[in-house]
Formats: structure tokens, C-alpha cells, sequence
């Protein structure tokens, strides 16, 4: 056996493994904080706040009477509440009928039933909150492009290249170039054709030189599970011809990759003045729409943009705000309506993903930086949230479905129906997790 060659492996395997449990102990913390915190403001008490499962390593009790405490396994967490049998709050622990009623108001029994709901409801609105001020902190410290367009950093490109830092951009191809929010369209009707001829104001001076299109075939970003992660793309790195055809934008790209249905592709990549050969293969994905559905594309994964980054402007706090929230917002709806045409059949349900799908793709984010793992943390914590409102019982979905039947009601459901109901809940969640490591092992 080549001991040597399973070295790489191994250790491509546990930097996997360490950037999986960095991003679920983050999110886990979170949202069981949510729930100890509001718990607490609503006067429920907890017993033990753990960050995983199984034996404890590290244990200390503050002052409130909590145990906090790292557990073994660190695949998850639980906050277990005062009067609690287990972590799930459904079990009732046999001291709950000897305390008195200030010490049961204590209990998440006890509780009145707003204090409940809140409290449970409380994990999925931190992971959303959570969600939505790292999308917001990335926007105010990338700042927002301004106008003029301006030239503030250039990406090391092949071929002829003369703008400069500082140039502010006033025509391409003798075309004028719009508003910032014009100019994606702008771009489209460029000619599809590098070099082009830029108009640039310098020191003063109107000068023409010549440049990339404004939008070649760069790999400004990498899509984790993809050909071009397989491939090992980097960022930075520019297609410059595809079955040795030459290839001078991104839409003559994606026309490329469009065309070939899925069949392998030679790629010629430049990357820091030299000259590669890689070789893909595009997948099938299903790709939300911004009126609503899917389309089904062939995609290599990388997404393109401007070979320079323009001069930015530091957003206001309603704008970073704003754009926070609707980040957050987008994943919740994409994700629901992904779910919603995986089960009328219009697209795959290889979309569902598992463990093994996100610890891999936990450690392509990672790997391409501190960055692209924190934004990838922070859309993984919008889906945790998302899953645990579902109304299933055992996530706190299935809690609020409780309450809201004793709010209606003015009675809990039986001990009885709690058990079948637990049941039937686990053995759902069972049943998504096995389709989910099936598709980890079996789908593209």
C-alpha cells in the first residue's frame, strides 16, 4: 500500500472535516443561544447549555444555575431547560411535581404558553439574524461601487492591458458609459471581442487605450461542489480558450458551455502569466428564476465579473440593513420554492443535499478563504433556521405547532399524541437524512 499517496487524502479529508465542525458549532451556538437567551428574558430557566453530544470534556456552572459544557461529539447541541426530561423539552422530569408554582413558572412547562413559543421560536430567528448581519457587514466593508465608474484595483490579465488605478472610465468601444445601475445591460451590448478601446479621463487628459472587455472569462468566484472545484479552478484564473477555440468573454463562455451538453471540455486557463490544460465536465443544475421557478442549465461553476474592481463608496446603515435582510430573504424563498418543485417533480431531488454534500462543500468554501467561508456559514445558518421552522414534530417547527393547538384548544395534546407524534416526526427526519446521504453518494 502507497502510504505517501493517502497522505494527501487523508489530509484533504480532515481539513474537510475540522471546516464541517467550525461551521456547524457556529451556527449550533447561535441558535441554541437564541433559545437560552430567550428563555431566560421570559423567566425559564436552564439546567445546561451543550455544545454537542455524548461524554463532557469541559464543564462550568455560572451564576444563574447553567451547566455550560463541550461535549465529544460536536455534531450539534441542545439547551436543556429546567423540569426537562431530555433535551427535546417534550419529556417532563419526575421533580416537576414537587415544585412549588414560582419554581414551576421556571420550567419551560410551566411557562405560560407566550413564553414557550417565544422560546422556541427564538433558535431560528437568531440563525436568521445571524445570517443577516454578516450579509450586511459584507456589503458595508466591500462598500458599494460609485459613480464614475473609476478604476480602483486591476486583476493580473493575459494579453494587452493599459488601464491604470485611478482611471475613470468614460466610453468603451466608443460607446458612453451609463450609471453604475445601467451597466450591466451596458455590458451586454458591448462587442463580444477582446481587446476593446477605452476612454479614459487621466491626470486630467482624455486618453484611449486599449484594454479586456470589461467582462472576459475570469473565475471571479468558484461554486463549491462543482467541475471547476474538481478541476481545482482558483479564483483569478482566466479562460482563454475552450477546445482550442478562443474564448475573449463571459457570455461567449457560458454560449460554450451551453453548447455542450454535458460533454467534457479542454480548457486553456491562464493563471498568473502561465499557461494551463485543464479538463471538465459541465453539470446538470437547477437554477432558481427571479419570477419564481427553475431553469436547467449546464454550469462549470465559476461566476465571472469585471477584471478590475471599481472605487466604492461606504453604504448607510439602512442600505447595509436592507441588504442584509433581503439576502437572508432570497435564501428563504429559493430554498422553499427548491423544495416545493422537488416534490410536484419539476426538478431533482439530487438538489437535497446531506452531511457528507455539506461537509464537502464546507471545505471548498474554506479553502478559497476566510471570507468565502464566513458567507458560506451564513447562508448554511439561514437553511438550519429555515429547516428547524418546519412543522415537523422534534424540530422547533413542531413545537410551535403544539402551542398553537393549545392556544386554539386550551388544552396540550395527549401524552399519546406527543409519542406518535415524536415518532412519526423523527422517522421523517430519518427518512430526509438517508435521501440526503444518497444523493451525497450517488448524485453529480
Amino acid at each position: 500500500m502507497d502510504l505517501g499517496g493517502l497522505l494527501p487524502q487523508f489530509g484533504n479529508l480532515l481539513y474537510t472535516l475540522v471546516a464541517f465542525i467550525v461551521a456547524l458549532s457556529v451556527i449550533v451556538t447561535v441558535h441554541e443561544l437564541g433559545h437560552y437567551l430567550v428563555g431566560r428574558w421570559s423567566g425559564i430557566k436552564s439546567d445546561v447549555f451543550s455544545l454537542g453530544f455524548g461524554p463532557v470534556l469541559f464543564k462550568r456552572n455560572d451564576k444563574h444555575g447553567t451547566q455550560w459544557q463541550i461535549a465529544a461529539l460536536p455534531f450539534g447541541g441542545y439547551v436543556k431547560f429546567k423540569g426537562d426530561g431530555d433535551a427535546s423539552s417534550v419529556t417532563v422530569d419526575d421533580s416537576l411535581r414537587n415544585l412549588s408554582p414560582e419554581e414551576r413558572r421556571q420550567t419551560m412547562h410551566g411557562a405560560p404558553l407566550w413564553a414557550r413559543a417565544a422560546t422556541a421560536a427564538a433558535g431560528p430567528v437568531f440563525n436568521f439574524i445571524m445570517s443577516a448581519i454578516v450579509f450586511s457587514l459584507f456589503l458595508f466593508v466591500q462598500g458599494t461601487a460609485s459613480d464614475p465608474l473609476t478604476v480602483d484595483e486591476l486583476q493580473a490579465m493575459p494579453g494587452v492591458q493599459e488601464l491604470q488605478p485611478g482611471d475613470e472610465i468614460l466610453a468603451i468601444a466608443g460607446a458612453q458609459t451609463p450609471k453604475l445601475e445601467e451597466f450591466a445591460n451596458y455590458v451586454d451590448s458591448l462587442p463580444d471581442e477582446s481587446p476593446l478601446p477605452y476612454t479614459v479621463l487621466r491626470d486630467g487628459a482624455e486618453k484611449t487605450v486599449m484594454a479586456p472587455h470589461p467582462m472576459p472569462a475570469i473565475a471571479r468566484a468558484i461554486s463549491p461542489d462543482s467541475a471547476a472545484i474538481d478541476a481545482r479552478m482558483r479564483e483569478g484564473d482566466v479562460i482563454t480558450a475552450i477546445n482550442g477555440q478562443p474564448v475573449g468573454t463571459f457570455n461567449q463562455l457560458r454560449a460554450r458551455v451551453a453548447e455542450s451538453e454535458g460533454a467534457p471540455l479542454d480548457l486553456t486557463v491562464w493563471r498568473n502569466g502561465d499557461e494551463l490544460s485543464l479538463t471538465l465536465t459541465p453539470r446538470r443544475r437547477d437554477l432558481p428564476l427571479p419570477e419564481g421557478g427553475f431553469e436547467t442549465r449546464w454550469l462549470i461553476g465559476i461566476s465571472g465579473g469585471f477584471f478590475f474592481d471599481p472605487q466604492t463608496e461606504t453604504p448607510g446603515l439602512v442600505q447595509t440593513i436592507s441588504y442584509g435582510v433581503a439576502q437572508t430573504g432570497q435564501i428563504i424563498t429559493s430554498s422553499l420554492s427548491g423544495l416545493y418543485h422537488m416534490i410536484i417533480g419539476s426538478i431533482s431531488t439530487c438538489n437535497l443535499r446531506g452531511p457528507i454534500g455539506i461537509a464537502e462543500t464546507s471545505g471548498a468554501m474554506a479553502s478559497q478563504g476566510i471570507g468565502s467561508f464566513i458567507w458560506f456559514i451564513a447562508v448554511l445558518s439561514t437553511a438550519v433556521g429555515l429547516l428547524n421552522l418546519f412543522p415537523i414534530p422534534v424540530l422547533d417547527g413542531g413545537h410551535l405547532v403544539f402551542y398553537a393547538y393549545e392556544a386554539v384548544f386550551r388544552r396540550q395534546p395527549s401524552e399519546k399524541a406527543y409519542r406518535i407524534l415524536m415518532t412519526m416526526g423523527l422517522a421523517l427526519i430519518l427518512s430526509l437524512m438517508v435521501l440526503g446521504v444518497t444523493n451525497d453518494l450517488f448524485c453529480e
